[in-house]
C-alpha cells in the first residue's frame, strides 16, 4: 500500500442532523498532526461555546495508527465511536470530525445518540472532497559529473519528483517517489556506479 485517502484541506466538510429538537453540527477537517487536531477542537469549542457537547474523532498517519474518539460528556461510546466508525468505513486518515450538539430538551437514548452522531459525521464526509494521496520515499544520490546523463535518463524514465539538486564536480540529487517504486529507483541508481 503506497497511497491513502484523506479529505482536501481546501474546504471543511459540513454536516447536519436534527432529532427531537437536538441539533448536531458536524465539521470534517484535514489535519496533519494531533496538535493541529487539538487546536481545531479548542477553536470549535470556543466558537460554539453555548453548545452542550463538542464530540470528536480523528485519525492521523498513512498507517492509520494514531486515532482518538471523545464523547465529551455524552454516555460512553455514543458519540466519539460512531464518528470514528464513519472515518473507518470511508478508509480516511489525516481527518478530524467535530460534532457539536445543541440539546433540544428531549433525551434521545443511547441508540438515538449513536444514530445522530454517525449520521452527522457521514453528512460532513459527504460534503468534503476526498483525495487519494501517495506515500512517497525520499532518496538522495551522490554522483560525479560524468554520471549526469545516466542519472537524468533514470529520472526521465521513472519520473520521481526532484526535491533538490546540486551539480558541481560532485553532484547530488534528492528525489521523491511513491513507496512501491523506491527500491527499483535505488537499485538502478546504484548500478550506474558500475557502468
Amino acid at each position: 500500500m503506497d497511497s491513502y485517502l484523506t479529505i482536501s484541506e481546501k474546504t471543511i466538510g459540513e454536516g447536519y442532523y436534527t432529532d427531537k429538537r437536538s441539533k448536531f453540527l458536524a465539521f470534517a477537517h484535514h489535519v496533519e498532526s494531533v496538535e493541529e487536531a487539538m487546536d481545531i477542537i479548542a477553536s470549535t469549542r470556543k466558537k460554539y461555546y453555548d453548545a452542550r457537547h463538542c464530540c470528536y474523532a480523528y485519525m492521523i498517519g498513512a498507517e492509520r495508527e494514531e486515532f482518538r474518539a471523545n464523547d465529551d460528556g455524552e454516555p460512553s461510546s455514543t458519540a466519539g465511536k460512531p464518528i470514528l466508525g464513519q472515518i473507518n468505513s470511508n478508509d480516511l486518515t489525516n481527518i478530524l470530525i467535530c460534532v457539536v450538539r445543541y440539546f433540544g430538551g428531549v433525551k434521545l437514548g443511547t441508540s438515538g445518540l449513536i444514530v445522530a452522531y454517525r449520521t452527522a459525521a457521514a453528512d460532513a464526509i459527504a460534503h468534503a472532497e476526498i483525495e487519494e494521496r501517495l506515500i512517497e520515499e525520499r532518496i538522495t544520490y551522490q554522483f560525479t559529473y560524468p554520471m549526469m546523463n545516466g542519472v537524468m535518463r533514470i529520472v526521465k524514465e521513472m519520473q520521481p519528483r526532484i526535491v533538490d539538486q546540486h551539480f558541481d564536480n560532485d553532484c547530488s540529487i534528492t528525489l521523491s517517489i511513491r513507496k512501491s517504486k523506491a527500491e527499483e529507483l535505488r537499485t538502478r541508481l546504484k548500478k550506474l556506479a558500475f557502468e
